[in-house]
């Protein structure tokens, strides 16, 4: 069978600093699926440090049938930067569209999009924008731009250009599209568009007993109700309301204990920690090894994430919630993340903090604890929303193939042409 030909796009990088990817897992299964393709990402690591490591993976991807390349990324000064990018960026893909007989570009991003676009009009290659946040008002929403910037207002315009112009949009959430449907560039326009919720590998994110008792007693937990954290600190996550959460939980539970897994600010959370009174035998700060993070969630007992909620997060999906589902963990977030709160309304996999208060705190450390009453129950019904909801296979990867194929089926209205 011969098969199409896509080029893949990715401005956020392929590898993180551990060599980990939210990409490959994608692509090696979609590659399996009829599809050939050639991956273009921007990394943030120089190629000095990873020489080696570049050149292995490259070679094990090829054997794959994927066609790894690689650009710096640049960061500062911000818009220069970007718009290097994008010149280079678009440049060198141009090699790989003829060089490879390109059919399909998939745009992971906005500013992938945008070399994506300048493909399109080229070359007349489908495009499909996956659009994986909503990029400005993300900024406006971090307190980084004001709406009345011209920063802004050029990332709008940008949006609207790509909106027009692409065959088929990709969302995190079910929630975002209503309104972005709305929007200059996609209202009226009969666009193809899947929603492909950020999935997880549940082979590898999956409860281990084993795991748990081990790590358990590497941790002196093994009489403790483990609540833990995986990620990332601060921005857009609320440290100190989950460790406010944490103060309140350890009120009702004296068993209770935070495992922190976070790569970085861990002074940062020890201050936190003490400046509510909590000593150090009540929780734990580590940084571990990607591959190492689904065996710490099996020895946890709950999976907590206080994220901002604001306009942009309406179009996120945490992959953290999937993480902690698949290793059987019932969550404990706060509402207005993307399509999250149907996780605890309608799926019972959790608890729901409407307010950052310490009557919500309480009202949801109570509630959390009534799901250890039946821990086996509980991890298989978090594996089974897991699995309908975020399986990578199920979910992610059936998507993705529907979509390619009936992009290539020519099922998607052409837009009219626009300035680039």
């Amino acid at each position: 069978m011969l098969k199409r030909r896509v080029l893949y796009i990715s401005y956020n990088g392929m590898l993180d600093p551990l060599g980990q990817s939210q990409v490959l897992p994608y692509l090696r299964e979609l590659s399996q699926r009829g599809f050939e393709f050639t991956l273009l990402s921007f990394e943030r690591e120089p190629e000095s440090k990873n020489a080696d490591r570049f050149k292995q993976l490259k070679t094990s991807l090829r054997a794959e049938g994927i066609d790894w390349n690689w650009l710096p990324y640049h960061q500062k000064p911000s818009l220069p930067a970007t718009t290097y990018d994008v010149i280079q960026g678009t440049r060198y893909a141009r090699r790989l569209v003829r060089n490879k007989r390109i059919e399909l570009v998939h745009a992971r991003s906005h500013v992938a999009a945008l070399i994506a676009l300048r493909l399109k009009r080229r070359y007349g290659l489908k495009m499909i924008f996956d659009v994986r946040g909503l990029l400005a008002d993300e900024y406006v929403d971090a307190n980084h731009w004001r709406r009345d910037s011209l920063v802004y207002r050029l990332t709008k315009s940008t949006e609207r250009r790509l909106f027009h112009a692409a065959d088929a949009i990709v969302t995190l959430t079910e929630r975002i599209w209503p309104i972005i449907s709305q929007w200059d560039g996609l209202r009226g326009r009969n666009v193809l568009q899947e929603v492909v919720p950020c999935c997880a590998d549940l082979e590898l994110f999956n409860f281990s007993s084993s795991a748990r008792e081990a790590r358990r007693r590497e941790l002196n937990l093994q009489n403790r109700f483990v609540l833990v954290y995986s990620g990332s600190i601060d921005g857009w996550y609320l440290t100190e309301a989950m460790a406010d959460f944490f103060a309140a939980l350890r009120r009702e539970r004296t068993d209770a204990h935070f495992l922190w897994l976070a790569p970085r600010g861990h002074e940062r959370i020890r201050s936190l920690m003490r400046q509510r009174g909590l000593n150090e035998t009540d929780y734990t700060v580590l940084s571990v090894p990607s591959a190492d993070v689904p065996s710490y969630l099996s020895a946890s007992d709950a999976g907590l994430a206080f994220i901002k909620s604001c306009l942009s997060k309406m179009a996120s999906s945490p992959t953290k919630y999937a993480e902690y589902l698949g290793c059987g963990l019932p969550l404990v977030i706060n509402q207005g993340i993307g399509d999250s709160d149907m996780l605890i309304t309608q799926e019972n996999a959790g608890v729901l903090v409407r307010e950052f208060t310490e009557a919500d705190y309480t009202a949801a450390a109570r509630a959390i604890g009534d799901f250890s009453s039946d821990p086996e129950s509980v991890r298989q019904h978090s594996r089974n929303v897991a699995r309908r909801l975020f399986d990578l296979q199920r979910v992610g990867v059936e998507r993705y193939a529907r979509l390619y194929a009936q992009v290539l089926a020519n099922g998607a209205e052409k837009p009219a042409a626009a300035h680039v």
